[in-house]
């Protein structure tokens, strides 16, 4: 059997291991779960895809980036190892060979999305499997305590458990040690088995310029004309419209430069990331939409046009620049004014007391189980979807409610072969029970219709069965399956039976809520903390993530001896009596979706929420009237 390192070389094509991995290799060939948490670009990916290759059975690795996901599996390909990625983009012919690559055994990585794991027919598929690794990337996702916590994510370690895994790795670049004993906690990993590996990276120039809002993109411009022109370069930017905006100023200087933002078609963002990989676009102007999985080593310059929204944000985004090894420059273009955008998001995703005293008072008077939809509740009591999922997080936290397997609710079928003959490739009872399944469903032009809520009961079967027989006859190309609808079910454990207790549970959650919206809050202010205090920045930062016995770098602006500037925080100032006359106006409309002052004030500060992007105030102009003045104080100008 090939040794860890014979593999490596022979296999990777590469001669030695990177700091961390090989204690994290070990841990897992023994037998043990394990915390690798390594900077962007330490090299985390090796420690599940060697492993893979050692252990018997499948490595199913959840990710919740895409390209990350291509990209990775488009190397290990190339490599010659058996490799896959499961994600919408696929056509029916490649997702069928996967599932046929996985029943018989041939593929040795799977990649996912966390959402993918809440399809309960691809967790039937996987129950029937030899799981010998769960790698799970971005593992501070799992942590309610890290900056940007994924209620899917908590699902994970349940998960592990239900489908036998042997071992699981999580991985992730930005624990603190709070998150890191957290994800710990979950997984059930030993302290000796929490690998951290140095923060520190001596090529990168860290700087932070103190700036006005007037000169930024003058400083900017100068910055990127001293750098050669193919010069590799990220632009940071917190809105879409800035990017557009920034991308179109460094294009007038006579330089070359894309946008990239969330609001991009899916061909748009992949022709500037192609384009920015391949060198024929140098600079990218990026909300952090970008650069997450971007394996490109010669990143010369990353830019924050704005303030980063957390030192965990900073982190990962400069940890794009210099992987080679290289020399590269890692600046701050510092504007206290940032802090009021940024705010301003945090406070408009706390939801009101009343919407979540409704969901609470809607999900209680389901009586033992049931299932709902996110989509429609979202919708019902205008809360965004990740804030209704951390909601219900939080219910099951409390044991109030408990997550069931979540389903399809409509099934449809295209027969590629014809009915008779799909039929007859079975013996009696089974070709019976498919007829009664076919009978029972309503035909359309080119569609059979099954209804997954209603034909169980009326055919006596279970749900399973069904979606057991049809995954197998798909698998077969006998039939083409779509499904849509997903609901989601839960069980009602009973626990809240009196007004008191409603009261109790509705303060708690509102309580979550707030001490969450804090928590995020200082993490806005934390990054100017950094900026303002004179240490090495380096050092800082290291310090933030636990690293013990952190020395001065040399070469930041603050070791440097550069006067530090100071960032100065924006003035909360009173609202002016325009502005107070707008809002009494509004007010006066009496738009139903703004009766109560936070949704007011959300709209007021340009943040849209599943009621205001349904109405017709969209294109209101009072929407995004107040989005320069502080949330706090639009609120209590209400």
């Amino acid at each position: 059997m090939h040794t860890p390192l014979a593999l490596l070389q022979q296999q990777f094509k590469l001669a030695s291991f990177r700091p961390g991995q090989e204690p994290v290799i070990a841990a897992l060939l023994q037998g043990h779960s394990a915390l690798a948490v390594f900077p962007t670009g330490g090299g985390k990916s090796l420690c599940y895809q060697l492993p893979a290759l050692m252990l018997d059975g499948l490595t199913l690795v959840v990710s919740p980036l895409i390209a990350l996901m291509k990209d990775q599996v488009d190397a290990l390909q190339a490599l010659g190892i058996k490799a896959a990625r499961l994600d919408s983009s696929l056509g029916k012919d490649e997702t069928q060979a996967i599932y046929a690559a996985l029943q018989d055994g041939s593929l040795k990585l799977l990649y996912v999305s966390p959402e993918r794991l809440k399809n309960e027919r691809f967790v039937q598929r996987l129950s029937h499997l030899n799981i010998s690794l769960l790698a799970i990337d971005e593992a501070h996702c799992i942590s309610e305590w890290g900056h940007n916590f994924r209620p899917d994510y908590l699902l994970l370690a349940d998960l592990a458990k239900k489908l036998r895994v042997a071992r699981v790795l999580a991985l992730t670049a930005t624990a603190t040690p709070s998150v890191a004993a957290d994800i710990c906690k979950q997984f059930s990993i030993k302290p000796e088995h929490h690998i951290q590996t140095s923060f520190a990276r001596p090529n990168l120039q860290l700087r932070v310029t103190p700036c006005s809002a007037k000169t930024r993109i003058e400083l900017l411009l100068a910055r990127l004309h001293k750098h050669p022109r193919d010069a590799a370069t990220i632009v940071y930017v917190t809105l879409q419209k800035t990017a557009e905006e920034v991308a179109a100023a460094i294009n007038a200087a006579g330089l070359n430069a894309a946008h990239y933002h969330a609001g991009l078609k899916d061909d748009e963002r992949e022709q500037v990331q192609n384009q920015f990989m391949s060198g024929e676009v140098p600079i990218v102007v990026a909300t952090i939409a970008f650069g997450m999985g971007i394996d490109k080593s010669n990143i010369r310059a990353v830019y924050h046009f704005n303030l980063p929204k957390s030192i965990e944000n900073y982190v990962q985004e400069i940890g794009r620049a210099g992987r080679d090894g290289n020399p590269s420059l890692c600046e701050m273009l510092a504007v206290g004014d940032d802090i009021r955008v940024l705010e301003n998001f945090t406070y408009g995703d706390t939801p009101t007391a009343e919407s979540l005293r409704a969901l609470a008072e809607h999900l209680l008077a389901f009586d033992d189980v049931f299932d709902i939809s996110t989509y429609e509740l979202s919708n019902q009591f205008d809360l965004r979807p990740l804030v209704l999922n951390t909601a219900l997080t939080y219910l099951e936290l409390q044991n109030i409610i408990s997550a069931q397997s979540p389903f399809y609710t409509e099934y449809k079928i295209n027969f590629i072969q014809n009915k008779q003959f799909v039929l007859a490739q079975f013996d009696a009872d089974r070709a019976a029970f498919l007829q009664r399944l076919f009978a029972a469903g309503r035909m359309g032009r080119k569609w059979l219709s099954l209804d997954m809520l209603t034909i169980p009961l009326q055919l006596n079967e279970a749900k399973e069965r069904i979606t057991k027989a049809l995954d197998y006859i798909t698998e077969k190309g006998w039939i083409e399956l779509s499904v849509a609808n997903l609901r989601h079910g839960y069980k009602n454990n009973q626990a809240i039976n009196s007004p008191e207790k409603l009261n109790a549970l509705c303060e708690h959650l509102n309580r979550l809520f707030a001490e969450r919206e804090a928590r995020d809050i200082k993490r806005i202010h934390s990054v100017l903390g950094f900026a303002n205090n004179p240490a090495c920045l380096s050092q800082q930062l290291m310090q933030y993530f636990g690293e013990e016995g952190a020395q001065p770098c040399g070469i930041c602006n603050h070791c440097r001896s550069d006067q530090p500037a100071k960032v100065n925080l924006p003035t909360a100032a009173p609202l002016t009596s325009a502005q107070q006359t707008l809002i009494t106006n509004l007010k006066n409309e009496g738009h139903a979706v703004l009766r109560q002052p936070r949704q007011m004030a959300r709209f007021l500060c340009g943040l849209p929420s599943p009621a205001t992007s349904r109405s017709t105030l969209k294109s209101h102009t009072a929407f995004g009237a107040l989005a320069e003045v502080s949330f706090p104080v639009v609120l209590a100008g209400l």
